[in-house]
C-alpha cells in the first residue's frame, strides 16, 4: 500500500462535500422522468416492492463494493482494477469508456434544457407566454409541435440529416459549464455542489407543493400510487425495478470508484453508500410526486375547459415527459413561465452534476495513466465529447440517441459492467479485503452476508437480466437486427457495434504502458493482498513445488469447473435444437430443466465454500475452483432468464388497469406512509451513527493493510 501513499492525492473538503457529489452523480435526468414513469406503468404503489427490495439487495452493496475499491487504491477505476491485478484494468477502462459514450448525448439533453430554460425566461419578460402554450388537445398538440417540429425539426428513419444550429449553441454552453465545474479539482467540485445539488430539491419540492395544491392533483396521484398488485406477479415487473435500481445510481461507470479515490484515509464508507442511495431513492420519490400532481392539476382544467386531456395521454416516457408533457402542465398553471423556469432549472442542476461527474472519471483515469496535466486533458476530453455530440444535434439525431442508450445504458452495457465488475472483484479477487477495509473506517459494519451479495446473490440477478434481455433479441420472433422481411435494422446494428467496440478498445488502453509501469513495473506478488494471478508460473523445482494439499485443490477445482461446463452445454445444446420461446415454455415440465439448475447452484455454493475455506493469507484458492464459481453462476442466472422468459410469456404483460379515483384510497395513503418512514427513518439513522461516531473523536488511523 505504501507504493500508493508515496504521491500525495487531492481530496475532498468535506465529508458534506463528497455526499453531495456523489448524491449529484446519482441523481440526474431519469429521476425526474425514468423512475415516475415506470412506477406509473408497472404496478403504481405496487412497484415500490421489488423497487425497494432492489434498493438493499443490490444498489447499497454494489455502491459500498464501488466506494471501498476507489478508497483502498486511491486511484481512478482502471488503475484501481489494475491494483488489484494488472489484468484487470481493462475492467475499469470498460467502464470509463462506456460513460464516454453516455456523456456525448447525455449533454445533448442538457442542452435542450438549457433552451428551454431560456424560452422560459423569455417568457417572464414577454408577460408570462410560453411558445407552446395551448388549452386540451390543442394545447398537447401545440407541445408536440413545437418540441419535435420547430426545436428538433426532428425526421423519422436512420438517416441524420443536417445539424439543428439552435441546439449546437446550448451544447457548447454545456461542455463549458462543465468544463468550470471541473477545471480545478474535486476541492471545487466540493464547494460547487453545495449549490447546484440542493437547489434541485429546492426546486422539486417547490413543484411538488404547487402540484399538491393544484384542483385536480389527486387524480394524477391515484395514477403514481394507486397499487395494482397483479403487476407483481410478472416477471417484468421486477425485472424493471431491478434494472432502474441500477441504472439510477451510477453504478459501474467507474465514477464513485474515482470519486472515492479522493476521500481521506480515515473517511468513511458504508454509511456514506446508504446515505447516497437512499437520497436517490427520495429525490426519485418526490419528483414523482412533482409529475403527477402536477398531471393531474393539468387533466382537470382540460376536462373543466371542456376540451378534456386524460391522464394517460401525457404521462409518457423518456423527452415526451420531460419535453412536452410537462411543459404542457405548466404552460396550464396561474405564472406558468415562472413554473417553467423553476422546472428547467431544476433539470440543469440535476443534470450538470451527473454530466460532470462522468467527465471527472475520464479525466481522472486518463491522469492516473499519463500522468498529464488536467489542463491538457480536459479541453481535449471537452472537444472530443462535443464533436461527437454534433451526431445527435441534427434532424434525426433523437432516433439515433435513444437506440445508443438503449445499449449503453440498458441492459447490454451498464447491466454487464456490474456484472462483471461482481465476478472480477467477488470470485477472482478477496473480496473480504474490501469488507474489512470499509469496516475499518465506517460508522457501521458489514458482515460476511455482503461476501456472498456480490459474489453470488448480485451476480445471478443481474445475469438474469442480461441472459433475459440477451434470449429476447436473439430470438427469431424479436426483429432485433433484422425485420421479417429480412432487412437490417441500421440503428440496432451500430447501436451493438457501439457497445461490442468499447471492451476492444479497453483492452488496447489496458497494453498502453503507463507512467507507474515505466517508474517501477508492479509484480504480481505485491497487489494489494489479491491473489497471485501469475501468467507464468515457474516450474516445479525445489521449494516452487506445489504441495500434495495444493495439487489436490487443482484437482478438485479442475473437476468443478469441468461440472460447471455441463448445464451450460446443455442449455447450449437445447437452444441449438429449438427456439427459445418453446424452451422457456417447456422448461418447467421438464425434469432436465431443473436437475440442471439444480446443479449450477450446488456448483456455485461449493465454490464459495472453497473460497472461503482456502482464501486466506497463507492459502489461495485454486483457480479452477474461482472460474467453476463463475461459470456454476451465469448457468444459474442463464436458467432463471429461461424461466422468467417462460412466467413472462403466459402472463400478459401490461399495465392492469385498475379503477382511477379522483382521490387516493387508504392503501396508498399507508405506502405514503411506508415510503417516508424509510426515507426519514433510514437517512435519520444514518445521520445518528455518523454524529456517534464524530463524538467519540477516537482520532485512530486503521491500518491499509487488514490481514485475513
Amino acid at each position: 500500500m505504501a507504493e500508493l501513499l508515496e504521491e500525495q492525492r487531492e481530496s475532498w473538503g468535506t465529508r458534506g462535500g463528497f455526499i453531495l457529489a456523489a448524491v449529484g452523480s446519482a441523481v440526474g435526468l431519469g429521476n425526474l422522468w425514468g423512475f415516475p414513469y415506470k412506477l406509473y406503468s408497472y404496478g403504481g404503489g405496487a412497484f415500490l416492492i421489488p423497487y425497494i427490495i432492489a434498493l438493499f439487495l443490490v444498489g447499497i452493496p454494489l455502491m459500498v463494493l464501488e466506494f471501498s475499491l476507489g478508497h483502498y487504491t486511491q486511484r481512478a477505476a482502471p488503475e484501481a482494477f489494475k491494483q488489484a491485478h494488472r489484468r484487470f484494468e481493462m475492467v475499469g477502462w470498460w467502464g470509463i469508456i462506456m460513460g464516454f459514450v453516455v456523456i456525448t448525448y447525455y449533454t445533448v439533453l442538457l442542452a435542450y434544457c438549457f433552451s428551454f430554460l431560456w424560452y422560459s425566461i423569455v417568457g417572464i419578460f414577454n408577460g408570462g407566454q410560453l411558445p407552446w402554450a395551448g388549452e386540451g388537445i390543442e394545447g398537447v398538440a401545440n407541445a408536440k409541435n413545437f418540441f419535435f417540429e420547430e426545436y428538433l425539426g426532428y425526421q423519422e428513419g436512420p438517416a441524420l440529416g443536417s445539424i439543428q444550429w439552435k441546439i449546437v449553441w446550448p451544447l457548447i454552453l454545456t461542455w463549458a459549464a462543465m468544463y468550470f465545474c471541473i477545471f480545478r479539482g474535486v476541492k471545487l467540485v466540493g464547494r460547487i455542489v453545495w449549490l447546484t445539488v440542493p437547489l434541485p430539491w429546492l426546486m422539486l419540492l417547490i413543484l411538488a407543493v404547487r402540484g399538491l395544491t393544484l384542483e385536480g392533483s389527486m387524480q394524477g396521484l391515484a395514477y403514481y400510487l394507486d397499487p395494482v398488485w397483479s403487476e407483481l406477479a410478472k416477471p417484468i415487473t421486477w425485472r424493471f425495478a431491478f434494472g432502474q435500481v441500477f441504472f439510477s445510481l451510477s453504478l459501474a461507470w467507474g465514477v464513485m470508484i474515482t470519486y472515492a479515490s479522493f476521500l481521506h484515509r480515515k473517511s468513511d464508507i458504508n454509511n456514506n453508500a446508504a446515505i447516497v442511495s437512499l437520497a436517490d431513492f427520495s429525490t426519485s420519490f418526490i419528483a414523482g410526486l412533482a409529475v403527477f400532481a402536477t398531471l393531474g392539476g393539468m387533466a382537470f382544467v382540460t376536462q373543466q375547459a371542456g376540451n378534456p386531456v386524460a391522464v394517460e395521454e401525457v404521462a409518457e416516457k423518456g423527452p415526451s415527459l420531460a419535453f412536452v408533457a410537462f411543459p404542457y402542465a405548466l404552460a396550464q398553471l396561474p405564472y406558468s413561465a415562472w413554473f417553467s423556469f423553476i422546472f428547467f432549472f431544476a433539470l440543469v442542476t440535476l443534470g450538470i452534476d451527473s454530466a460532470f461527474s462522468i467527465t471527472e472519471a475520464i479525466l481522472a483515469s486518463i491522469v492516473d495513466k499519463t500522468g498529464w496535466r488536467r489542463g491538457i486533458v480536459l479541453p481535449a476530453i471537452s472537444i472530443a465529447g462535443l464533436a461527437f455530440g454534433l451526431i445527435f444535434v441534427t434532424k434525426g439525431g433523437l432516433n439515433w440517441l435513444w437506440t445508443i442508450d438503449g445499449f449503453a445504458n440498458g441492459t447490454w452495457g451498464i447491466a454487464f459492467l456490474g456484472l462483471l465488475e461482481c465476478l472480477v472483484l467477488g470470485w477472482l479477487w478477496r473480496i473480504g479485503t474490501l469488507r474489512r477495509h470499509a469496516n475499518s473506517r465506517s460508522d457501521w459494519e458489514l458482515g460476511r452476508w455482503w461476501d456472498y451479495l456480490i459474489r453470488l446473490v448480485i451476480p445471478i440477478v443481474l445475469g438474469s437480466l442480461f441472459f433475459w434481455q440477451l434470449f429476447d433479441d436473439i430470438s427469431a420472433e424479436s426483429g432485433f437486427l433484422r425485420t421479417p422481411q429480412g432487412r437490417w435494422i441500421l440503428p440496432n446494428c451500430v447501436g451493438l457495434g457501439v457497445v461490442a467496440m468499447v471492451p476492444v478498445l479497453a483492452v488496447i488502453l489496458s497494453l498502453i504502458k503507463g507512467r507507474r509501469d515505466a517508474q517501477a513495473p508492479q509484480h504480481e506478488e505485491e497487489n494489494l493482498e489479491g491473489p497471485r494471478l501469475s501468467a507464468r508460473a515457474k516450474p516445479w523445482t525445489g521449494s516452487d513445488r506445489p504441495s500434495a494439499g495444493q495439487i489436490r485443490g487443482r484437482f478438485g477445482g479442475l473437476i468443478m469447473f469441468v461440472l460447471a461446463l455441463i448445464p451450460a452445454a446443455g442449455l447450449l445444446v437445447v437452444f441449438l435444437r429449438t427456439s427459445i420461446p418453446q424452451v422457456a415454455e417447456n422448461a418447467v415440465e421438464n425434469p432436465l430443466f431443473w436437475l440442471l439448475l439444480a446443479g449450477g447452484i450446488i456448483l456455485a455454493l461449493l465454490s464459495n465454500y472453497v473460497l472461503d475455506r482456502h482464501n486466506t493469507s497463507s492459502s489461495q484458492a485454486s483457480w479452477f475452483a474461482r472460474w467453476a464459481g463463475i461459470l456454476a453462476t451465469m448457468d444459474v442466472g442463464a436458467f432463471v432468464a429461461v424461466i422468467l422468459i417462460g412466467l413472462t410469456r403466459t402472463v400478459r404483460i401490461g399495465r392492469t388497469e385498475a379503477p382511477i379515483r379522483h382521490e387516493l384510497g387508504g392503501v396508498s395513503y399507508i405506502i405514503l406512509a411506508v415510503v417516508f418512514l424509510i426515507i426519514v427513518g433510514g437517512l435519520g439513522w444514518c445521520f445518528y451513527r455518523a454524529l456517534s461516531t464524530a463524538n467519540k473523536d477516537t482520532g485512530i488511523q486503521h491500518p491499509d493493510e487488514v490481514g485475513d
